[in-house]
């Protein structure tokens, strides 16, 4: 393990929380490739009501690394609940969020970090008025089992290692969007976004990704493949069976995403973002459409229409948007034949984009 102690004793620049549920198999790879950050991180390991060996391994390490790794016992209440678990006991200046069948890239990770304490080192010494509130990162879709991966990247929308705002990016590709293996967020911006996520659901990580935004003045980007995000369990939420399986989860947080900002509002400060956030609205939509198509019976059918009627009712502007100008209109065409080419057009694009 290496010590890059930084000039403020005792100063953790970055919060891991590690959501874990029987992950027992896998969760020393996560953690292991977090302790190379020494005493300047802080890697909470929160075990949430696992029946496996997970809890005793996240005493080992709490009891092999004290004052670097803490292990959190609680009640199972799902992802969502692991990461509030760590939000509320983070101490650090950032906060990340690592799945524990994930890992960092070890050279991408002491560059991050290094960044980060050489932003809070200056701060302090009156060199610069503010630190970033978002560092983004690029991350690697890891099929394990397949030996191939697919890094997704920014450049075209982020300047390269410069403090920037919404304003200033450029236009997202068609496979890119802010997902949470690629943030990295102060703190105390995710706690006065108000970020809670909801318990006993899977996809929480889309509300995590989104509803701190409109908050972020001050954008950093590195064009490092940090966040290495493993692919191929049959069990992950991503699988498109356990995906079809928990569509009223996926539902669920789709409504949560689409009412939790007023876009509006956003527009009227940083368009671009809005622009964004609706882009991200219509893919969240597009994903519920087609699974609720790949489940192919009269309630799946009913369930779509109603998706989309409460979009209507609660903003009838948007929902207009979505279905004319945006990619999820394609996947709420009407009769069997809209409902065929959504399908085909979605095989495809599993093929050229590598998503599960």
């Amino acid at each position: 393990m290496q010590n890059t102690k930084g000039q403020n004793e005792g100063t953790k620049y970055i919060t891991f929380t590690v959501p874990c549920y029987n992950s027992q198999d896998y969760m020393r790879r996560c953690i292991d490739s977090l302790l190379a950050g020494g005493e300047d991180v802080e890697i909470i390991i929160v075990d949430d009501g696992s029946t496996d060996e997970t809890g005793v391994i996240a005493d080992q390490y709490e009891a092999l690394y004290p004052g670097i790794v803490r292990a959190v016992h609680k009640e199972n209440g799902g992802h969502g609940s692991g990461v509030n678990k760590g939000l509320e006991l983070a101490s650090g200046i950032f906060f990340k969020v690592v799945d524990s069948d994930d890992w960092l890239d070890a050279d991408a990770y002491m560059k991050l970090l290094h960044r980060i304490r050489r932003f809070c080192t200056l701060k302090e010494a009156g060199m610069v008025s503010s630190i970033p509130d978002l560092f983004v990162c690029n991350y690697i879709y890891d099929h394990l089992d397949e030996g191939t991966s697919h890094a997704i990247h920014y450049r075209n929308i982020f300047p390269v290692e410069e403090t920037c705002d919404w304003n200033d990016i450029g236009r997202f590709h068609t496979s890119q969007y802010l997902i949470m293996h690629a943030l990295v967020f102060r703190t105390g911006l995710l706690r006065r976004a108000e970020v809670v996520l909801p318990e006993h659901t899977f996809y929480v990580d889309n509300i995590f990704a989104y509803k701190p935004l409109p908050y972020v003045r001050h954008i950093y980007y590195m064009d490092i493949d940090l966040y290495h995000y493993y692919i191929g369990r049959g069990d992950q939420s991503v699988n498109e069976k356990v995906l079809m399986s928990r569509i009223d989860q996926q539902i669920k947080v789709t409504k949560i995403v689409s009412e939790c900002v007023d876009l509006k509002e956003v527009k009227e400060t940083y368009p671009k973002l809005a622009e964004y956030m609706c882009r991200n609205i219509s893919i969240m939509m597009a994903i519920s459409s087609i699974h609720l198509l790949l489940i192919d019976s009269r309630e799946a059918y009913g369930k779509r229409r109603q998706l989309w009627n409460h979009i209507k009712a609660e903003n009838a502007k948007l929902y207009y948007r979505l279905k004319y100008t945006t990619l999820s209109g394609l996947t709420y065409l009407p009769g069997r034949l809209g409902g065929m080419l959504t399908k085909s057009g979605y095989r495809a694009a599993r093929k050229i984009y590598q998503f599960q």
